[in-house]
């Protein structure tokens, strides 16, 4: 059999509501098939998933294992991909027809691009869609200080929506197992050290936003939070050693990791509380992560909002802004007085779920 170009690599885990659709993505490409595989690695769901993908063989190919985790989907999927780029998609999510004969021809014309990233339609529970793309189209590498302030500000292209060669994977391989749900994250950030990052100014993906996505946290379950927090906490400790191995410089690597550990401090405070001036600090780098480029009236909105975390505990100051979050009274007052900055690099529009 000839070696196809392209290895799709489906990760799942109970998704018997979405898998279908995503798996039907990947056959609809307007790519041909010949120069295509398709492999869904199952990690031990306990629903019907199996069961709904073994309808797509010969063309889908099931790669089943014990519950571990994405990394460990991820080191169990990678060994079969025979592509030589690997394109990966997570289980609840689904691609436009048009992802594939979009990316791979830029991997296949350029051998210094190592990895493709592209926007993203956010599909809410309500219908809403927030699409996210770049103004144009972008090439850097993480491989300076500057490329690793590129990388921090546009990484949200990447993550499971990516497409890697698979020269660079094996380089990686294995992803630390102890990264539960973020491992597409070390994935390709190592990747971003290891090739030119191209993102197209695109949106091929759509991000499914439901009560079970670990990711998103669509709502506030502390299971799934504690999850999450130990993830980004791994994923920054992994990272600083792992990058470091590559040859990137500590002021690279500090950028890096530095918003990653943030997030997990926001994630850890909402959870088990601690010093108001933690509160204070941590909000106040987050926001420069994030919003570096905000106007000034919105940075004094900011810290203004951070006032009460002067005095209150942690846990207490984030159950009060998820209440606020949830109210439609406030996100309307915030829309039209004080809506959060755009960055400048960055189109997002807001639509209405026409499927």
């Amino acid at each position: 059999m000839a070696r196809p170009f392209v290895s799709v690599l489906i990760d799942t885990y109970n998704h018997e509501r979405f898998i279908e659709q995503a798996v039907v993505s990947a056959l609809e490409q307007d790519f041909p098939p010949s120069e295509c595989e398709i492999i869904v690695v199952d990690d031990g769901s306990t629903d019907a998933t199996p069961e709904i993908v073994r309808k797509f063989e010969p063309r889908v190919r099931l790669v089943r294992k014990a519950n571990g985790g994405q990394a460990s989907a991820f080191n169990a999927g990678i060994p079969e991909c025979r592509g030589e780029i690997v394109a990966f998609l997570d289980g609840d999510d689904w691609w436009a027809p048009t992802k594939l004969s979009r990316v791979a021809p830029i991997l296949r014309a350029d051998p210094e691009v190592g990895i493709v990233g592209h926007g993203t339609a956010a599909v809410y529970p309500d219908g809403r869609v927030q699409t996210e793309v770049l103004r144009e189209s972008f090439r850097y590498r993480l491989d300076s200080p500057e490329g690793a302030r590129t990388f921090s500000m546009r990484k949200s292209f990447l993550g499971t929506r990516s497409t890697i060669r698979s020269s660079i994977l094996r380089r990686i391989l294995p992803v630390p197992e102890t990264i539960r749900i973020e491992a597409d994250e070390f994935v390709f950030t190592m990747a971003a050290v290891l090739g030119d990052v191209q993102v197209v100014p695109e949106a091929l993906f759509f991000y499914r936003i439901h009560a079970d996505n670990f990711f998103s946290l669509h709502g506030f379950r502390e299971k799934g939070v504690r999850l999450k927090q130990q993830s980004l906490a791994e994923l920054a400790a992994q990272l600083s050693t792992r990058l470091r191995g590559l040859g990137l410089g500590d002021e690279a690597v500090r950028i890096v990791t530095a918003a990653i550990q943030v997030e997990a401090d926001q994630l850890r405070l909402s959870l088990d509380g601690g010093y108001p001036w933690e509160t204070v600090a941590t909000e106040l780098a987050l926001y420069r992560y994030l919003h570096g480029d905000a106007p000034l009236v919105h940075r004094g909105f900011k810290r203004a909002t951070l006032l009460p975390a002067l005095v209150v505990p942690p846990r207490f100051y984030y159950r009060v802004r998820r209440w606020l979050a949830a109210n439609g009274w406030y996100r309307r007052m915030r829309r039209y007085v004080f809506p959060v900055p755009q960055p400048g690099h960055v189109d997002r529009m807001w639509t209405a779920d026409k499927a």
